[in-house]
């Protein structure tokens, strides 16, 4: 499985050598200017892995407990324009120049690379998708996860989307096609779910209504 992986990470199509998420995460860690960084900084350092990136961080800031309700709003910028296939990510000017501690956001960067690299053991190079298609598809489903992340009313219910975002995010940035149509069958699964149960407790409703 090694020699496979280790042939997967060499250079694609003339895109240049594939760099794992745990090793552009760690880069960033160690380049960010102390004390403040902001959004702004973060998709000019990432360039072509932008909004992978973006969004793999911003997921892991929303399955972080006292600042949770930030990952998840800011997630909808990202997935909208990846639904668009927009370049880039783009945030508005007063978002995009807010400045985050670079303390917080290191603290939650450094527990997840141990992660992400017992991860990345998994999750490599394979099986490639049409990248526009893709972006699209990738965008659609996390834009309808962060749906469910934000308005789910519900204690410690931001947990299940915003850790599949998180791994759609991280299938995504390793172009591994594979776990990346797991992942996103996995949260279409999730939406159906919520989507049948809504449906179930608006239809018992009604009937409430009716009896009484």
């Amino acid at each position: 499985m090694s020699s496979q992986k280790d042939q997967a990470t060499q250079s694609r199509g003339g895109e240049g050598t594939f760099v794992p998420a745990s090793v552009v995460l760690q880069t960033l860690r160690d380049q960010a200017p102390a004390g403040q960084v902001t959004l702004e900084w973060l998709t000019d350092s990432l360039n072509q892995k932008s909004f992978g990136m973006i969004i793999l961080i911003l997921a892991l800031i929303a399955v972080t407990p006292g600042i949770s309700p930030l990952g998840g709003l800011l997630l909808w910028a990202p997935a909208f324009q990846m639904m668009l296939d927009h370049p880039k990510p783009w945030f508005p000017r007063w978002i995009a120049t807010r400045n985050i501690p670079t303390r917080r956001l290191g603290a939650v960067v450094s527990r997840a690379i141990p992660i992400l690299v017992l991860l990345e053991r998994a999750i490599y190079p394979r099986f490639h998708t049409a990248p526009k298609m893709t972006k699209r598809v990738v965008g659609t489903v996390i834009l309808m996860l962060t749906a469910r992340l934000v308005l789910m009313p519900i204690p410690m219910s931001n947990i299940l989307p915003a850790v599949l975002i998180a791994l759609i995010a991280l299938a995504y940035l390793e172009q591994d096609g594979l776990v990346l149509i797991v992942t996103l069958l996995a949260g279409a699964l999730v939406l159906a779910l919520d989507f049948a149960l809504a449906w179930q407790l608006a239809h018992h409703a009604n009937w409430t209504r009716l009896l009484f």
